[in-house]
């Protein structure tokens, strides 16, 4: 079982990737600019292994 604050972070897809929301969304948004802003509603992939992960 991952840590707390790991599981909080990460989200599994059906397909197994691991993807994970981008640093510093909600601060400051208005110092960023517009296309910052779009870039960040993705979701990024981590390209760790899954039992790497799964020991953390």
């Amino acid at each position: 079982m991952p840590s707390k604050s790991l599981t909080k972070r990460i989200k599994i897809t059906k397909n197994g990737k691991v993807v994970r929301r981008p640093m510093a969304i909600d601060h400051f948004k208005t110092r960023k600019h517009k296309k910052t802003n779009r870039n960040s509603r993705k979701t990024k992939s981590l390209d760790l292994p899954m039992k790497k992960l799964l020991n953390y």
